[in-house]
């Protein structure tokens, strides 16, 4: 007779949730309908087992400690090549200090969530604090409280709902930042209002962490709103045409000092899309090939994304990327993967002035 504990109820629904995911997820009711849309469900599906797994299972905000939220294996919600995140559990019942570095980061900011202590997708961003309110030392060191009492910098207040903290992390290197382990920002938090030692894992605690997965999974497939019924104000939905980028307002807990355009791919075997354009006056800018479900292309080990420094400009400063699914021989690939659709998306960050819209246009392969 096997032992009863709440542990183990908790492990047999996450069992019965992964075969739900399984049945509807990777299914027709998500628009799977072939051998490789369920072969790539499936890999974002561990992808997002493994993020639930780092991210929650001994999540606890009275001992928190930052954790790397993606990864060149571990891809989910959007992911980005020229980026590192980190987040970490927090409560209002605590006052927290950060300290860190800032590791080259062109741009850097964090946030917080709220409602998401279970393991579910945040329902809102509590408050937002970036580098220009930050004093960063001589050595890219800098120190940030968070909540707690008002102070004028370095200062993150926690609402009555908040529940995590995240940071961002913004690259322009040669190398893609989320491949680069010498890029990685150094994080430490610790509560500075109690030194409680937590209580050894038990049946409650292991039980709970299993739940939170859970939830972090189901949130995060079966959960996740599909852009097509609700599109974003960033999103066109014409195949190989750009919208106007805008800033994404509440959409998904962007970051806030972000502007957005994506539009989807949609590319024959002997075609390529050519786009135009200029990268705007900003702090930080990329461009990145997605999948159906936002995990970026191989960046550590193909051409599928570019930033500012990596992009070859044309004399009068504008510059021409293709997006083929082989090497036109020419400057500023972005490599498909021979994958006939996917997701084009831009990314800007503390804009100063207007961003010029991506002109893109469909040719032969042949003709390049």
């Amino acid at each position: 007779m096997s032992i009863t504990t709440e542990s183990r109820t908790a492990l047999k629904e996450l069992i019965a949730l992964l075969q739900e995911i399984d049945d509807r997820w990777a299914g027709p009711e998500f628009d799977m309908h072939c051998e490789a849309d369920v072969v790539a469900a499936h890999r974002a599906l561990m992808h997002n087992l493994e993020g639930g797994l780092v991210g929650m299972f001994e999540s606890d905000p009275a001992n928190p400690e930052f954790k790397r939220i993606v990864t060149n294996s571990r891809k989910f919600t959007g992911d980005n090549s020229d980026a590192i995140y980190f987040d970490a559990p927090v409560s209002p019942d605590y006052e927290y200090v950060m300290r860190g570095t800032m590791t080259g980061a062109v741009y850097f900011s964090m946030t917080t969530e709220c409602n998401s202590e279970k393991g579910t997708m945040p329902t809102h961003t509590g408050s937002v604090l970036n580098d220009t309110q930050i004093d960063v030392d001589e050595n890219g060191e800098f120190t940030v409280y968070i909540g707690g009492e008002k102070r004028e910098r370095n200062w993150l207040p926690l609402v009555e709902d908040a529940s995590r903290v995240t940071t961002r992390h913004y690259f322009e290197n040669e190398l893609p930042a989320g491949n680069d382990p010498f890029s990685e920002p150094r994080l430490a938090i610790k509560v500075i209002n109690t030194n409680a030692v937590p209580s050894p894992p038990n049946d409650p605690s292991v039980s709970d962490g299993i739940r939170k997965v859970a939830e972090f999974l189901r949130s995060r497939t079966l959960g996740m709103p599909r852009f097509a019924d609700n599109p974003p104000p960033f999103l066109s939905l014409i195949p190989n045409e750009f919208p106007k980028p805008v800033p994404p307002g509440d959409f998904g807990l962007a970051a806030v000092d972000a502007t957005y355009a994506m539009a989807p791919f949609l590319l024959a075997p002997d075609e390529a899309l050519v786009i135009t354009g200029r990268w705007p006056n900003c702090r930080f800018a990329n461009v990145c090939l997605w999948n159906r479900f936002q995990q970026t292309f191989d960046y550590a080990n193909r051409s599928v994304t570019l930033n500012r420094t990596q992009t070859k400009l044309e004399n009068d400063g504008s510059f021409q990327i293709v997006v083929a699914h082989e090497d036109p021989g020419v400057a500023n690939w972005l490599d498909t993967e021979s994958n006939p659709f996917g997701m084009v998306f831009w990314r800007f960050f503390l804009v100063d002035g207007d961003v010029e819209t991506p002109k893109a246009e469909v040719v032969k392969l042949a003709s390049m």
